[in-house]
């Protein structure tokens, strides 16, 4: 008899135990809760993207101070506004001229279906 109440109760618990399993799991598959599951997961990688662009700022400020050491180029130079000087004049093109918008025009390419064959 009390085999059988053992077996019974045991029984028993393994259905309301896998039932309620099986509900979790099916709650967890509606749509509104893999619409949830979808934003975190999409905030959490904006977040370790931006984590990740900040590590990389980061070396290369780092980057950028140790080879303006090695190049001694320590000492940042002032803004001409604030020297109260004018910048230096731009260097020019290799030619020794500046192209002129004007003048310069693309050729037209004229097509004649004729000449392909």
């Amino acid at each position: 008899m009390f085999r059988r109440t053992f077996w019974f109760t045991a029984g028993a618990a393994a259905g309301v135990w896998a039932t309620a399993k099986v509900n979790r799991k099916l709650k967890q598959l509606t749509p509104e809760s893999l619409a949830a599951q979808a934003a975190d997961k999409a905030i959490e990688t904006g977040h370790r993207l931006k984590d990740f662009a900040l590590d990389v700022r980061a070396g290369m400020v780092q980057r950028e101070a140790e080879l303006e050491e090695a190049l001694g180029l320590d000492a940042p130079e002032p803004h001409p506004a604030q020297a109260g000087e004018l910048p230096e004049p731009r260097r020019r093109g290799a030619l020794g001229r500046t192209p002129n918008p004007t003048t310069h025009v693309l050729p037209t390419i004229s097509y004649n279906r004729n000449e392909d064959h």
